[in-house]
């Protein structure tokens, strides 16, 4: 019993425990880390990713493009929203893709997809009063193609009612 007693004096005068710790360092680790998370989280709503092979033109504009079509000219073809509707040859018309008679810069299977949508669009939009038709454009364009396709391609949407054509460009 008195071993006992002693044993309980003993635990009755042993100091309260202070065991602290310390999260300084890991406090700082989820700063940097969260940082470093915001620094490299994209705000931009659109992702542009250039087709293979396809070498868009440089600028240093800082303007962020907006969710809209998307129209890609590379070397062989054009694209509405990813879906093919025009082949080129190398960057060129090809021979049997026969031109209108009465308006050689206008690309009908071009504007038969454009027109397509932008009734898609109008339909939505009379449906719909948040949604409306605004006649935007996004256009990635090969920096190899000739003048003379980009301005029969920006004349042919502009005729399906997209006259706001944004050009897509990569940094310098």
């Amino acid at each position: 019993m008195g071993a006992r007693r002693g044993l309980q004096k003993y635990m009755d005068r042993r100091a309260p425990s202070s065991f602290k710790i310390q999260i300084t360092s890991m406090v700082d680790m989820f700063v940097i880390l969260l940082v470093f998370l915001l620094k490299t989280y994209s705000t931009s709503p659109v992702n542009i990713t250039p087709k293979q092979g396809m070498q868009l033109p440089e600028s240093s504009s800082l303007i962020e493009p907006v969710d809209v079509v998307k129209l890609i000219v590379s070397q062989d073809g054009v694209y509405v929203e990813d879906k093919k509707v025009m082949a080129l040859e190398n960057g060129r018309l090809p021979a049997s893709l026969g031109t209108d008679a009465n308006d050689p810069s206008f690309l009908r299977t071009l504007f038969d997809a454009l027109d397509e949508r932008a009734k898609l669009a109008k339909s939505i939009s009379t449906q719909n009063d948040a949604f409306e038709f605004d006649g935007k454009i996004l256009m990635q364009a090969d920096r190899g193609l000739s003048y003379e396709i980009l301005q029969k391609v920006m004349y042919t949407s502009m005729m399906a009612g997209y006259a706001d054509v944004k050009l897509a460009v990569v940094g310098k």
